[in-house]
This record gives structure tokens, sequence and C-alpha cells, in this order.
């Protein structure tokens, strides 16, 4: 069987379109997550993880660019703490130092620039501060 070249471009045309649509992702499909839900009142280590949500694979190299630690699940937004980048203690792990002032629950918002992706993958992850 034979077919006109413009057929056989075409067809070769939509199917390169196809492979290089379905390897783009959407800023929405990473996401940061708590490794863990809770921490220690005062100096405290909060270790998040950005995550592919299509692979569940850690994302390196992001950039993080905005910090910010507050007390808004306590109804207390403007209590804010210090917040600081620390070195990854793994690949697409992301560690911060805080000083949580009070025992209760506080968010941690995030902004961040993945390598290779347009948009800022954004998230408020909250956790519980404890005695």
């Amino acid at each position: 069987m034979t077919k006109n070249p413009f057929a056989r471009a075409m067809t070769a045309a939509l199917l390169g379109l196809a492979l290089t649509s379905a390897a783009r992702a959407d800023i929405k499909d990473y996401a940061f997550q708590l490794v863990k839900d809770e921490a220690k009142q005062g100096e405290a280590i909060l270790d998040v993880r950005l995550v592919d949500r299509r692979t569940s694979k850690p994302v390196s190299d992001a950039v993080i660019f905005a910090k910010r630690i507050d007390m808004a699940p306590d109804s207390m937004e403007e209590m804010t703490s210090k917040i600081e980048q620390m070195p990854s203690p793994e690949p697409g792990t992301y560690r911060f130092k805080a000083k949580l002032t009070m025992a209760g629950g506080w968010r941690l918002s995030l902004g961040a620039k993945v390598p290779g992706e347009s948009g800022t993958v954004e998230s408020k992850l909250v956790f519980k501060a404890t005695k």
C-alpha cells in the first residue's frame, strides 16, 4: 500500500506533536510534601520533598525563591518567624531551619521554579509544633 508523501509527512508531524505534548509537564504536576507533619517547638528542622505527581519521583535542583512561615492555621497569620534554607540532605528534599516560637499550628509557604518548566510551584503546608 502506497501513501502519498503529503499523507506520510502529516502522519509524522501529528505523531511528533502527540509525543511532545505527552512529555511536557504542567506546573500542577509538581507538589511539595512535608516529610513530617510535626516538629518540636524552638529551633526546628523542616524537611520538604518536591515530587512529580505523575511519577511520584523526587525533583532535584528546583530553585526556592519564596519562603514564609506563620501561624495562620491558629488564626494568627501575623505571627511569623525567621526561616532559613539549609543544604539538602538528599536529592528532591529541601531542608529549612525555623524558630517555632510557640506550640500550635504553623503554615510553611513555598514558591519554587522547576528547571525546564514555566510557571511556579506554590504550596502552603500545614504542620503542628509540639512542646
